[in-house]
């Protein structure tokens, strides 16, 4: 079996973001990682995050940092990765892509302990680099440039300190005198030879300042001073003549401002007034804003709440800076974040840890009155220093104005068709505690609707025209019905006009815009030509003939009339339309158009006619051969609809393709496939040739604009948009509903929409976000979400959602009651009302209860850890309702369930689910006791009552129905029970798993046990005997966390490291197992390897980079093939596909191979050596690596194009094929 791996949706979850002048110019960026891909973001002028680049670099990145060398205008990006490599890279606006400048090697790939790649940090004035590993090393790379300007690296220098553990390190600003690098150290070399624990307990943090001599080109340690054992974050302090220099240590409950030479500056973190006493506060992102006269740090804590952080200071004798006063000021809370950037042009970008990011805008710099903890206030008491509380309120400096999805992490994922869409639905349970949701996403680009209009009967088309070529919106919507025209003007409203000069008692056929400012209307009977001046020329008919079809750019126009007829019309010198040609077509024509005329030409060259006889013929438009046939392409169904669509030339343009400029001529099919292919700009001649199956309908072909350029909308039984993104030709369907005819909008409400008719509606939309895959619906759910399940009958979905560490919904109504009371404030009144709430909204306090964003902002208040709070949620996914909420009670938690019919066929489906009551994970796992609930469906399956509880030995992970019976996975036994009156009642059990069983699957009488460390088991149950027998098992020990049955003899899983494998039991074992009649063997036979007698074979090995938490075999289109889809921690959604022939495999292959050669990885890790990163690959080709072959310079794709023996089209032809068919 061999597999094509595809990533359909790039991780969502940001590991690190930095920002700065990338590009080059005024404006600002954002980088991004998210585990293996870089991105460039930049914020538009209204706000919204653009993706101006995105790369995958098959490695992980783990760190990033920028510098700038004194006087230049542009930003360097440094990357730590786990190729052992430092990268230094740049972006190239004209390529649009980022150039590496400098990849050193230091050490062993991979994420190791002492291996550098962890940690990066910058001397400010951009003159040297550190990189640091977790343990031990650190090295120092000299940035300088050469007499051309370019920028040039030291061979490492090293600073390394054996039995060290580095916790962060950074920068230290001290103007142009030698670089300084601070860095957070724990020496645990003493605490390695204390066998007793004493030295263990006593071991201090230091912070340490290394200093590069640049005179003697040698790293060595300055000074080094003990600081807090809570200490976990350095933030560089503006120095030389912006500020003091030194470093602010962030450390548990404190900020402590610390120079070489300086005392200690400490100030106490506020808490939140509900915060348990045991917890403390830490911080885990920071940002810095400096300008030029004043600088300040916003801080954010493990909670959500953000601190400004300012410095009191003045200079003294010798020019000495000495800091008076450490300020921390409650700034505003958002959710937490992995990293923040401030931006100059006023925006914060916030990085979330978990759920979507979002782009902010500073309404103010906290200059208000808020809580403020202060050094010059610190009190010291018997218990240590004195806290300072504050009462989160709602949002006051910052307001929310974008945010970018992100479905971190996947918790659980199933691909449905429940709403009987054309393509199936993936279901995901996404985010942690507040902030979760259930999203559901369908393959296209998401609409954003401006406005829906009845109109006055059925219309059949639509049509948008300016009244001048230079006009930058339109002038007219004109709508045909079967009767006649309505024409409608645009201004602050849309309403109907009558004095246009357009014909509005006949249907129409066309409207356009012709020369540079006058109007073509084309009605059955003839052409209106209306001048500018309002003169009106109007051209008939012949004799009894009508015309049937019309083609036209801005200066010519063609008419087919009734029986075949063509007639060419050209525009004159004075504006005139004049006839030029007839041509007798051999039958009716079903479709005509005329290619755009090109910069610079009177006209253009093509003409596309199709017919009824299956084929389509382009006739040339030149005055020399005028109406002759240039080329005819046969097709496999009448053509309904044809666009002769223009790419501009481009060299290394936004799109970073180059290739010259090209006709594509589409067709739409009445057996709704859509056809393209190449129009020769010199002969006419066709050549590359792609279909692709859209719906059911026959495509209707409009021309649309997208990012100001050409783009094409094909309504189908969906409607499609194909455009260029990033070098791509993308076909994506738009998630609306059938639309009837469409036409290019612009007005100054909305620049790039489209106008389009369905029924008697007329809408007019934008498409939002290109570029992506899927589109989504969001859910918000109450707690983290574990599993869910599907109620076969009704198609509701149940929830399981469960946290640690918080209160219950009646707990904290409660708690937030006494808040509210002990404020002083009534019933009706609320503190922070919620008209500073992202989305507006105050009002009363019962709406204010109502409102989730305050948790979703805020999260939940912290409880001990050992408290659980669950939920079991019914919800009907058509409506998005919850229809049934069940709340676990006394501190039990819902972590697995299955619906089951039990033999006694009294209840019908059953709900069963595995619960513990009081895990706790720390000090050692323990648990008070664990429970499988049975219930039954009322209500219409709408809601759900207790049937009864059974106490079990073990937290039972995973349930499964069996032959009319219950299997339950409880710690490392797997049990069969039955249903009876009060209780479950065991049945049968086998106890040689070894050690916990996380998933189970069942296929006929075979049974596949997951094991949470030791991969797969196979079981079969005898039922003569009763009992329960394991007769094969994996070689390979594996920490599964996802698994899905494929057939028979194969299951799919994935492991902890990122690994997606498939494990198949020998064909003979297989048979030999089903033909043994009495199960002697299995039951006498001698285990292997102390586990069972046979072992599976792993037939596919396949490094993904990110956590599987989910797998399961899907279509994702209708007629295409089954695929594996995955859902990752990191919010990234991919395929893999089987391929059915042999030769697809070999080009892919070699195509993989010379990929390898030609473009190794951006980060400097080998590409075979991270796909193999754990076991070899195996049987595995990447997609994502095939599919940066569009943006290889074009020598290098000729190159690798005639090593497979084939054209560059071609090979751009196969990987769109396989594409279309997964997604």
């Amino acid at each position: 079996m061999y597999l094509y791996s595809l990533t359909l949706q790039q991780a969502t979850g940001i590991v690190c973001a930095i920002n700065g002048n990338f590009v080059g110019g005024k404006s600002q960026e954002i980088v991004v990682a998210r585990g293996k891909n870089l991105d460039l973001l930049r914020p538009d002028e209204a706000g919204k995050i653009q993706t101006l680049h995105s790369v995958e670099v098959f490695g992980a990145i783990r760190c990033l940092a920028h510098f700038r060398l004194t006087g230049s205008q542009k930003d360097y990006v440094v990357v730590g990765s786990d190729s052992g490599r430092i990268v230094i890279m740049e972006y190239h606006k004209e390529k649009n892509c980022f150039h590496k400048l400098y990849q050193e090697t230091f050490g062993k790939s991979g994420c190791r302990r002492i291996v550098p790649g962890q940690y990066l940090a910058v001397d400010p004035k951009g003159r040297a680099v550190m990189i640091a590993a977790c343990e031990k090393q650190k090295l120092v790379y000299v940035l300088n440039r050469d007499t051309a300007a370019r920028l040039t690296i030291s061979s490492p220098l090293e600073a390394h300190k054996s039995h060290t553990i580095t916790y962060s390190i950074t920068g230290v600003d001290c103007g142009f005198d030698n670089p300084i690098f601070a860095a957070i150290e724990l020496d645990y070399s003493e605490a390695d030879q204390d066998s007793t624990g004493q030295a263990a307990a006593e071991a201090q943090k230091h912070l340490t300042f290394y200093e590069l001599d640049l005179g003697l080109n040698h790293v060595s340690r300055k000074w080094s001073e003990p600081i807090d054992n809570g200490a976990n974050l350095l933030v560089t302090v503006p120095g030389g003549d912006d500020g003091p220099s030194g470093v602010l240590v962030c450390a548990e409950n404190f900020v402590i401002y610390k120079n070489q030479g300086h005392a200690d500056i400490r100030s106490v973190i506020p808490r939140r007034a509900d915060l348990p006493a045991e917890r403390g506060v830490l911080i885990v992102s920071a940002a810095t804003h400096r300008q030029k006269s004043m600088f300040f740090f916003l801080l954010q804590t493990e909670y959500g709440d953000i601190f400004k952080v300012t410095l009191e200071h003045k200079r003294e004798e010798q020019d000495r800076v000495h800091v008076t006063e450490l300020k921390i000021k409650y700034f505003d809370t958002i959710p937490v974040t992995s990293a923040m950037c401030v931006l100059k042009t006023g925006f914060l970008f916030a990085a979330s840890e978990l759920g979507n990011h979002a782009l902010y805008q500073f309404q103010a710099i906290g200059d208000g009155d808020d809580v403020e903890a202060s050094s010059a206030t610190l009190m010291e008491t018997e218990e240590g220093f004195q806290p300072v509380f504050f009462q989160p309120r709602g949002l006051k400096n910052l307001v929310r104005i974008d945010h970018i999805a992100s479905l971190m992490p996947i918790m659980d994922m199933k691909v449905m068709n429940l709403f009987e869409e054309e393509t199936p639905q993936i279901f995901t349970l996404c985010g942690r505690g507040p902030r979760s949701s259930l999203r559901i996403l369908r393959p296209g680009l998401a609409i954003s609707e401006m406005a829906v209009s009845q109109l006055p009967g059925v219309p059949n088309a639509v049509w948008t025209v300016k009244k001048n070529v230079s006009d930058e919106f339109d002038a007219y919507i004109v709508v045909s019905f079967p009767s006649g025209t309505l024409v409608l003007s645009i201004g602050e409203t849309v309403e109907e006009v009558s004095d246009s000069g357009f014909l509005d008692t006949t249907p129409s056929l066309a409207v356009s815009l012709l020369g540079d400012d006058s109007l073509m209307q084309v009605h059955p009977n003839g052409i209106r030509h209306i001048r500018e001046d309002g003169r009106i020329n109007e051209w008939k008919t012949p004799g009894k003939k009508t015309i049937v079809k019309v083609g036209s750019n801005r200066l010519q126009v063609v008419v087919a009339l009734s029986g075949g007829e063509l007639i060419y019309f050209e525009m004159d010198m004075t504006g005139q339309l004049m006839e030029v040609e007839k041509h007798e077509m051999p039958g009716d024509v079903a479709c005509l158009d005329i290619a755009p005329v090109p910069e610079g030409k009177q006209r253009s060259r093509f003409l596309a006619v199709g017919s009824y006889d299956n084929t389509i013929r382009i006739l040339s438009l030149d005055p020399d051969d005028c109406m002759q046939v240039l080329s005819v392409q046969s097709v496999s169904s009448p053509p309904e609809s044809l666009l002769l669509l223009e790419v501009q030339a481009s060299t290394g343009g936004e799109d970073g393709a180059d290739h010259p400029a090209s006709v594509f001529l589409n067709a739409g099919l009445q057996n709704g496939v859509l056809f393209r292919t190449v129009v020769d700009m010199v002969t006419g001649q066709l050549s590359d040739t792609r279909s692709r199956f859209l719906g059911l309908r026959a495509p209707k072909l409009f021309k649309a604009i997208v990012r100001g350029r050409q783009a094409m909308l094909c309504l189908s039984s969906r409607p499609w948009l194909g455009y260029i993104h990033q070098g791509h030709f993308l076909l994506t369907p738009l998630s609306y509903e059938t639309l009837e005819f469409a036409a290019a909008f612009s007005s100054d409400q909305c620049a790039e929409g489209v106008v389009a008719v369905a029924g008697d509606a007329l809408r007019i939309f934008t498409i939002e976000r290109l570029g992506e895959t899927f589109n989504e619906t969001v859910i918000p759910l109450r707690y983290t979400p574990r599993k869910f399940v599907l109620q076969p009958k009704r198609k509701f979905l149940i929830i399981l959602e469960s946290d640690q560490g918080a209160f219950t919904a009646e707990e904290r109504e409660a708690a937030r009651k006494e808040c509210l009371e002990a404020a002083g404030i009534g019933e009706n009144g609320n503190a922070n009302n919620g008209d500073q709430m992202e989305n507006g909204g105050g009002g009363a306090d019962d709406e204010d209860k109502e409102d989730p964003l305050s948790d979703e902002q805020y999260g939940y208040p912290k409880a001990e850890s050992d408290k659980w709070v669950s939920c079991i949620r019914v919800l009907d996914s058509k409506t998005g309702n919850t229809t049934c909420l069940l709340e676990l009670q006394d501190n039990e938690a819902a972590f697995s369930a299955c619906t089951v019919n039990f033999h006694d066929k009294e209840y019908g489906t059953l709900l069963a689910v595995g619960t513990a009551k009081g895990l706790q994970f720390w000090p050692k796992r323990s648990f008070a006791a664990g429970y499988i609930h049975i219930y039954r469906f009322i209500d219409e399956g709408k809601s759900l009552e207790l049937v009864h509880k059974t106490q079990v030995d073990g937290v039972p992970l995973a349930l499964c129905q069996f032959q009319g019976r219950l299997l339950a996975g409880i710690g490392s036994v797997l049990r069969l029970y039955d249903l009876g009156k009060r209780r479950l009642l065991r049945k049968c059990e086998n106890k040689l798993f070894p050690n916990m069983i996380m998933s189970i699957h069942t296929y006929r009488d075979r049974i596949y046990v997951g094991d949470i460390q030791e991969s797969f088991h196979y079981c079969k149950y005898r039922r003569d005997e009763n009992q329960l027998y394991i007769f094969a098992d994996d070689s390979v020990p594996r920490w599964l966390t996802a698994s899905h049955h494929v057939d028979f003899d194969t299951m799919a899983g994935a492991d902890k490291f990122g690994n997606v494998y498939f494990v198949r039991l020998p064909q003979d074992v297989s048979d030999e197992i089903e033909e043994d009649p009495t199960g002697g063997k299995i039951k006498w036979e001698q285990g292997k390897l102390n586990g069972a007698p046979n072992k599976v074979e792993e037939i596919v090995q396949f490094h993904v980079g990110d956590v599987v938490t989910c797998l399961q075999k899907a279509s994702l289109i209708p007629g295409g093939g089954e695929c594996i889809i995955y859902g990752t921690v990191m919010g990234s959604l991919g395929a893999l596909l089987a391929f059915t022939s042999r030769e697809d495999v070999d080009f892919f292959s070699h195509l993989e191979m010379h990929m390898r050669q030609e473009h190794p990885p951006l980060c400097g890790r080998d590409h075979m050596a991270y796909r193999s990163a754990y076991f070899p690959v195996k049987d595995v080709i990447d997609g994502d690596l095939c599919e940066q072959f569009p943006t290889l310079p074009p020598d290098m794709q000729r190159k690798i194009a005639d090593e497979l023996d084939r054209t560059p089209g071609e090979i751009l032809k196969k990987l769109e094929d396989i594409r279309n068919k997964i997604i």
